[in-house]
């Protein structure tokens, strides 16, 4: 029988609760559902408000994965949903994660979280500029600290204060806090500055994709800006075969290149350490225009 469990007044119905999903570390669906309860006050401010895209692995990474951005069938009346923006849908909507029964009920489909830049009253209007720093083999995330650290200075050239965390993968993210901007104007000033990288680190750096260039350097992915796009969200666990967490990271840690993989088991800890590392992004106050 399907336990039966009320969140905050919602009756929600879970699933195959003792089936493993992280291989490597035996981490089951109810361990799973616990981390999202216990980290929803943080995680929660960060995507309240957005289209959620899920990427969904419901057998654990070794088995089959989608992405899908309409509400999955089944998605209880309750849950809210926003119409966004689509050229192969006028009529499209998205899951938004407004609350805790919300974020259990999207957990109990095992999947990955991701947002755009914008929030759902201002469709292609950025709050936020993303960079994606992806290293290409035998590079890692030491190196993407470097670039990362250069980004930091960079936009403080341009009065901005970047935060980070790591991507849950291989690579880590810095995240900016903008003034509502159509999301075109800020892919570009992003695209210009990943330009700027490649050019101030042309040994390590990389704006463009282009695979045969990636070996050993790190690809300043800017294109997530677009308003199409999304990023794995603050706190989610990714479909790997460890329960790792793209995790907020102190600016101390990436000047010390640590290791920066951090599991489910270890946001309690830093959560009670640092709070929530990421607060200023969802506060309007910190946020700077475009220069």
């Amino acid at each position: 029988m399907t336990p039966i469990t009320e969140v905050e007044g919602r009756r929600l119905a879970l699933s195959n609760l003792e089936k493993v999903i992280h291989p490597a570390t035996g981490t089951t669906k109810a361990e799973l559902l616990h981390y999202y309860a216990s980290t929803a006050d943080a995680m929660l401010p960060h995507i309240s408000d957005r289209p959620v895209s899920f990427l969904r692995y419901p057998d654990g990474p070794d088995g089959q994965m989608f992405f899908t951005k309409n509400p999955p069938p089944g998605t209880p009346s309750w849950v809210r949903t926003a119409p966004v923006p689509r050229s192969d849908d006028k009529n499209a909507r998205q899951v938004v994660v407004a609350d805790l029964p919300s974020l259990v009920w999207a957990a109990n489909l095992v999947v990955e979280f991701h947002t755009p830049q914008w929030t759902q009253d201002a469709p292609a209007v950025a709050d936020r500029m993303v960079f994606d720093l992806d290293p290409g083999a035998p590079a890692t995330v030491e190196e993407c600290c470097t670039v990362a650290l250069w980004l930091r200075e960079r936009l403080a050239e341009d009065g901005f204060e970047a935060y980070v965390k790591t991507s849950g993968s291989k690579g880590l993210h810095v995240l900016v806090p903008v003034r509502p901007t159509p999301s075109e104007e800020v892919s570009a000033y992003a695209k210009s500055l990943a330009v700027e990288a490649e050019a101030a680190l042309p040994r390590l750096a990389l704006y463009r994709m282009a695979r045969n260039l990636r070996p050993g350097k790190v690809f300043v992915d800017h294109s997530q800006n677009a308003a199409a796009k999304t990023t794995a969200a603050p706190y989610t666990l990714r479909a790997r075969a460890e329960p790792t967490v793209s995790a907020p990271v102190t600016w101390e840690e990436v000047e010390a290149r640590h290791e920066l993989t951090f599991r489910m088991g270890d946001i309690a800890a830093r959560l009670e350490r640092y709070g929530d590392l990421l607060a200023p992004l969802t506060d309007p106050g910190q946020a700077r225009p475009l220069p």
